[in-house]
């Protein structure tokens, strides 16, 4: 793959006054099982070369899965022509490479993902038990359940950037995952509960939770041993009471907190947001530069990172697709928005240097600033402690659907199951849950948050993002939160 990288170099004319070329091996394995047996076995292989090019202070990018003396001619040629065309000669207009892009990117080395056990050398039969025992284990909850689902999914990027700069980076990065499903009906009404996390299979056909990580990250999640339990839950919810509307408090576990921090800390805080390249598609964000520094974010015990050097995350890598190190970057400190994820051009618009965030979904894709590991850092409370202090509220758990505006403040979403709480103790479960809030507002209603040992990195492979679409892989470190005077409500 290094060849490969190094001979688009060798083609590229004098005119070019920056160029990068990535070239990706992803290999993904994908095994599902369903309540009458296996269903989908998969196993994709992509190879493929992206080249970017700037002329006149401008991009061209082109791709090719052709990585011969042609292709690799061909697609220099495409991404050189797009920049020369958008370019249209007005260089003196434009500013110069080096100010578009901040220091140059020089590293030379080699990176790998920590791994103990290789998943594509586990067996699809081991796979299939292990799935069909959490199906069989979920079935138990009787005739009600409808539907099961058991999967998982296994990825690795052999990834070679190489640019004019100097840099020559090679990484291999392996994630692992795997998730559950259950739907309940009564044929008046269906629920579903989900385990560990809730991703919608529509999304590149992912549920569950995943790290970056081996086949060891599999017997960690407790599949089969936690089915039952879910299985159960469905079919509790069929019969159970709408949650009421009413301004309460609200208690969050960490997994329906990672798609809220996902929604109102880590997309509005992505640099290139801010500066309106997202506008088209998906709007805004309220944080804009002008606030950054002063804008009251929430409560003085909410601080956020994003942080793509934890071990495990599933944002996690050694260098990013500009070929910057992984770092971690404040952007939340002490209730405050104080920074952005960034790329090397939002970053140098910025007058700062890059977060280390931009990154490409496969080979065919130009980098976009992502987010990473999107890490809520812990308080001083716990689940319990939340639960026992407060005197009537909701407690909620797993995200089911989601609406927020297009500067990311007003915002609406739903659980898959909630349980009041009256008194400092749990109640009745409760079904359709939803609550709604302006982020800053909500955000200062927080009142507690889990310690440390409650904090868990919760990996989730849909972040959606880009025209056309690309998806990321990311990370969000969470613990249970509370949160007064929130409004909840049934659908």
């Amino acid at each position: 793959m290094r060849e490969y990288a190094e001979a688009a170099l060798g083609l590229l004319p004098k005119d070019v006054e920056y160029a990068d070329v990535r070239v990706v091996h992803r290999t993904h394995e994908l095994v599902l099982v369903e309540q009458d047996g296996p269903g989908e076995v998969a196993l994709d292989d992509s190879v493929g070369l992206g080249v970017r090019v700037m002329i006149g202070g401008v991009w061209g990018f082109a791709a090719t899965h052709r990585l011969d003396g042609a292709g690799l001619a061909d697609v220099v040629a495409q991404a050189v022509g797009q920049a020369r065309a958008a370019s249209g000669g007005a260089t003196a207009a434009r500013r110069r490479t080096a100010d578009r892009l901040g220091p140059a990117v020089t590293t030379r080395t080699r990176w790998c993902s920590p791994t103990d056990v290789d998943p594509f050398t586990v067996s699809l039969a081991t796979k299939v038990d292990l799935l069909a025992a959490a199906v069989a284990e979920a079935s138990t909850a009787g005739p009600l359940v409808q539907r099961v689902e058991a999967s998982m999914d296994f990825f690795r990027d052999d990834k070679v950037f190489a640019n004019t700069e100097g840099a020559l980076i090679e990484q291999t990065i392996t994630e692992s995952g795997a998730g559950l499903l259950v739907i309940a009906s009564d044929g008046n009404d269906v629920q579903r509960r989900s385990y560990p996390q809730s991703v919608p299979r529509s999304i590149r056909g992912q549920r569950g939770d995943f790290a970056t990580a081996g086949y060891e990250h599999i017997p960690s999640l407790r599949l089969p041993e936690e089915a039952a339990r879910v299985g159960a839950e469905a079919v509790a919810l069929l019969t159970a009471p709408a949650c009421p509307g009413e301004t309460t408090t609200l208690v969050v576990s960490g997994t329906q907190l990672a798609l809220l921090l996902h929604e109102t800390a880590g997309h509005p805080m992505e640099a290139d947001r801010a500066l309106g390249a997202e506008a088209s598609l998906a709007g805004g964000t309220y944080a804009s530069p002008e606030r950054r520094g002063n804008l009251r974010f929430g409560a003085p015990i909410v601080s956020v990172v994003a942080d793509a050097t934890v071990a495990g995350g599933l944002g996690s890598y050694g260098y990013d697709d500009e070929g910057v190190p992984a770092q971690r970057t404040e952007l939340i400190r002490d209730g405050v928005f104080v920074g952005y994820l960034s790329g090397r051009e939002s970053a140098a618009e910025l007058g700062e240097t890059s977060s280390g965030a931009a990154r490409a979904d496969g080979w065919q894709r130009a980098p976009l600033v992502r987010m990473t590991n999107l890490c809520l850092v812990p308080g001083d409370s716990s689940l319990a402690e939340m639960i026992e202090t407060t005197k009537r509220g909701v407690l909620i758990d797993m995200n089911k659907s989601l609406s927020i505006d297009d500067q990311r403040m007003s915002f609406r979403f739903g659980a898959e199951v909630g349980w009041e709480i009256r008194d400092g103790r749990l109640g009745r479960m409760l079904k359709n849950c939803t609550y709604t809030g302006v982020t800053p507002q909500f955000w200062a209603g927080c009142d507690a948050l889990g310690n440390a040992t409650e904090y868990r990195i919760h990996g989730i492979p849909s972040c959606n993002k880009g025209e056309p679409l690309q998806v990321a892989h990311i990370g969000h470190g969470t613990v249970p939160a509370r949160f007064r005077d929130v409004r909840v409500g049934a659908r």
